[in-house]
């Protein structure tokens, strides 16, 4: 029964994944294993993910994000600044630790001279989940910030997520750069640096577009090509042509903030979420980039 719901599962992934349109650049990105989808399906439907992670599947597809990143048991995967709402780390960090691979968090920058109490709490609060539940297996938290980097040792990663951080980043003077070395330093030869980021247009002036939430594909791209990493494929499966990006609260307007007023402000319980709603969640790029052999 539990394997016919798993192959039901990763058949209803696979065929969203092939609905997408799918745009590569050379070099081809390697196929994912063929079993990468139906090994993710019990992890996307447990009931270790929280409601509320699990809503949000609709825009953010995670077993075909995944497959097309080319995940695959045994990884060492390094997940860049999970969050609190921790959306990655429920599918990844018990994926790995059942497939023979391992789990590493970086978050917060404990050598920061800056470091605040909210950046402790944030830090102990990551840990205490990976340690909430022994299905998330023998976890690690490390630090990463401009001081430390990313403390893992060279070559040591098979896959390193970054989702929804470029944006933060471009804001801190040569930011994006150092860290994009750093992933350069710690992924193996063939491993993947795959990204999750909110999209603006093309052309657009970074400058700008950051503080609202967005960047373009192609200042990613440049970074992580300046690092020595390669573009090995580019996938439309996080698109959404409803979003306009023009939204009073930049991409913090929609879900799942659904912000109703400036940052740090009370919620304004006069304001319109209806038009923002019915956006859904922002437009993502979705890239995969390798190191070279």
């Amino acid at each position: 029964m539990i394997r016919t719901i798993a192959a039901a599962l990763a058949a209803l992934s696979l065929a969203a994944c092939a609905s997408q349109p799918v745009e590569e650049s050379a070099p081809a990105p390697a196929a994912a294993p063929a079993t990468t989808a139906v090994t993710l399906a019990p992890f996307v439907a447990s009931d270790l993910r929280s409601a509320d992670n699990k809503s949000r599947d609709a825009y953010r597809h995670p077993a075909a994000a995944l497959a097309f990143w080319g995940v695959a048991p045994g990884m060492t995967i390094v997940e860049i600044e999970p969050g609190s709402g921790a959306w990655w780390t429920e599918i990844l960090a018990p994926y790995a630790a059942s497939t023979g691979g391992r789990y590493i968090a970086g978050y917060v920058d404990m050598q920061s001279p800056n470091l605040s109490d909210a950046g402790r709490a944030a830090r102990a609060g990551i840990e205490a989940k990976l340690a909430s539940d022994p299905r998330y297996g023998q976890t690690q938290v490390v630090d990463f910030g401009l001081t430390s980097g990313l403390a893992v040792p060279d070559a040591s990663a098979d896959f390193i997520l970054v989702a929804r951080a470029f944006h933060n980043w471009a804001r801190r003077d040569g930011a994006t750069d150092r860290f994009m070395a750093e992933f350069a330093r710690a992924l193996k030869p063939g491993g993947v640096l795959a990204v999750e980021q909110h999209r603006a247009p093309d052309g657009a002036d970074v400058a700008t577009v950051a503080p609202t939430g967005y960047v373009p594909e192609s200042y990613v791209i440049e970074a992580a090509q300046r690092a020595g990493l390669v573009l090995a494929g580019r996938s439309e499966i996080n698109a959404n042509p409803a979003d306009d990006r023009d939204h009073p609260f930049g991409v913090w307007t929609l879900q799942p903030v659904a912000r109703t007023s400036p940052q740090g402000q009370p919620a304004d319980p006069t304001f319109d979420r209806a038009p923002y709603d019915a956006i859904g969640e922002s437009d993502r790029m979705t890239l995969r980039f390798v190191k070279p052999a």
